[in-house]
């Protein structure tokens, strides 16, 4: 059974900066695509980043573009996102995704087939 853990929000001012972690766990092989997610109060979610399988292939939503920087390390196998120059706006619930195939659905979409609980980032201004 493949289980999403994310960690590492919380709440920072604008400007500071935050790391969050995905661990995996279930995956036999490295070949899934990890996204992650964010779902702001009173708004839909949207896609922020998104890494293939080999990590050679990484996407950005333009806003982020940046300032977010997705990596993972598949001996750990746990993704990360690196959130600089963090701002107001950025404040949301941040979720972890991954699809059973090595590349990223294209642009950013939701064609994920396991998502994490998710974990919270304020950015106070």
């Amino acid at each position: 059974e493949v289980h999403l853990a994310e960690s590492g929000g919380g709440l920072v001012q604008a400007g500071g900066s935050l790391r969050l972690s995905c661990a995996a766990s279930g995956f036999t092989s490295d070949d899934y695509a990890i996204g992650w997610f964010r779902q702001a109060p009173g708004k839909g979610r949207q896609g922020v980043a998104c890494i293939s399988g080999t990590a050679r292939t990484t996407y950005y939503r333009d806003s982020i573009q940046g300032r977010f920087t997705i990596s993972r390390d598949n001996v750990k196998k746990t993704a990360y996102l690196q959130m600089n120059n963090l701002k107001s706006e950025d404040t949301a619930v941040y979720y972890c995704a991954a699809v059973s195939d090595r590349f990223c659905p294209f642009n950013l979409a939701e064609d994920y087939d396991y998502w994490g609980q998710g974990t919270q980032v304020t950015v106070s201004s």
